[in-house]
C-alpha cells in the first residue's frame, strides 16, 4: 500500500475503531487482535469498558513495518 492509498483509507475511517473491525482490515482474526491488544502490539484506547483501536496509530505501525 503506497501512501496515496494510506491517506485516503485513513481519510474514511473513524478515529477509533472496534478491534474486530481493526481485525478485518488487517487480515487476522478478532481473537488475534485481541490478543495483539492485550499484549501491547496494537495501538488501543479503552473507552467506557470497551477497547478501541486508534487508527493513525494502527497506519503507522502498518506503514513502518
Amino acid at each position: 500500500m503506497d501512501k496515496a492509498e494510506l491517506t485516503y483509507s485513513r481519510a474514511g475511517l473513524p478515529m477509533l475503531l472496534a478491534v474486530p473491525r481493526a481485525a478485518q482490515l488487517l487480515g487476522i482474526s478478532r481473537s488475534a487482535a485481541y490478543r495483539l491488544a492485550a499484549s501491547g502490539d496494537l495501538p488501543v484506547r479503552r473507552l467506557g469498558g470497551r477497547v478501541y483501536v486508534v487508527t493513525d496509530k494502527l497506519f503507522d505501525m502498518v506503514e513502518a513495518a
